[in-house]
C-alpha cells in the first residue's frame, strides 16, 4: 500500500496535515536531542524526511523502513542518507546498536505494536532514548468531536480528490481513530521495560511525543 503512494506521500501529509508536519518533525528532533557523534535509528522512515532532519543535527541517522517503494523515493532524495530496509518486529540490527530509537506515524501501523517496542527496546544502548510521534486523541471533547468528524467525513473526501490511492488514506483515518490514547499507550510503553516514561501532546492532542529511556547498565 505504501509502496503505491511513496512519490506524493510526503506532499499529501503536508496538505493533510495543514502543514502541521514541519511542527511536528522538529518537535521530535528536539525531544530526541540528538548530538554529534550518536547513531539514532529512524525507523519507518519512509523517504527519509524526518531522518534528514536528524542528521541535520550531526548524528548519524538511519533510515528503516519495510516498504522499499519508500525506500527507493528516499535514495534519490537525500541520497547523503543510509537507508536499510527492516520489518519492525525483526530490526536486521544487533542488540544495543543506538544512541536513540525513534518512529514517527508509523508505530500504529505494525501488527504487534508490544513487539515493536521490545525489538526497539533492544537495539538501544543501555541508557539510550525512545521517541515516538504518533497520532493520538485530542484533550478536549468539543474539538476531539470535530477531529473525529474531519477523520471520518472530510479526509477520505479530500484524499480521493488528491491522491491516486484514497483507500491508503481511508486506511489512515481508521488507524488513528482506533489507536489508544496517551496514556495508555504510555502503559504499553512501561510493560517493555522503558522508564521515565512520559509524553506531550502537540496541536491540542492531534499528535503525542511519547518518551522512555532504557535503563542504565
Amino acid at each position: 500500500m505504501f509502496d503505491r503512494v511513496a512519490n506524493r506521500y510526503d506532499l499529501m501529509n503536508d496538505l493533510l496535515s495543514v502543514g502541521q508536519t514541519k511542527s511536528w518533525r522538529k518537535a521530535t528532533v528536539a525531544a530526541i536531542k540528538p548530538v554529534p557523534g550518536e547513531i539514532v535509528l529512524d525507523l519507518a522512515a519512509g523517504t527519509g524526511t524526518s531522518t534528514a532532519a536528524i542528521a541535520a543535527t550531526g548524528a548519524q541517522a538511519i533510515a528503516c523502513d519495510l516498504s522499499l517503494g519508500m525506500l527507493e523515493v528516499g535514495k534519490k532524495r537525500h541520497p547523503q542518507l543510509t537507508f536499510v530496509a527492516g520489518d519492525a518486529l525483526q530490526l536486521p540490527f544487533a542488540d544495543n546498536s543506538f544512541d536513540a530509537v525513534t518512529i514517527s506515524f508509523g508505530i500504529r501501523n505494525v501488527q504487534n505494536v508490544q513487539l515493536a517496542l521490545t525489538e526497539l527496546y533492544r537495539v538501544t544502548k543501555p541508557g539510550g532514548r525512545l521517541v515516538i510521534c504518533e497520532f493520538s486523541t485530542p484533550e478536549i471533547g468539543w474539538f476531539r468531536k470535530i477531529y473525529q468528524n474531519y477523520l471520518i467525513s472530510a479526509l477520505p473526501k479530500v484524499a480521493n480528490r488528491l491522491s491516486s490511492n484514497p483507500v491508503a488514506y481511508q486506511y489512515l483515518a481508521e488507524s488513528i481513530l482506533a489507536w489508544p490514547d496517551q496514556a495508555k499507550f504510555a502503559a504499553q510503553i512501561q510493560q517493555i521495560g522503558w522508564e521515565q516514561v512520559a509524553w506531550r501532546s502537540l496541536t491540542g492532542g492531534i499528535v503525542a511525543l511519547h518518551r522512555g529511556s532504557k535503563p542504565a547498565a
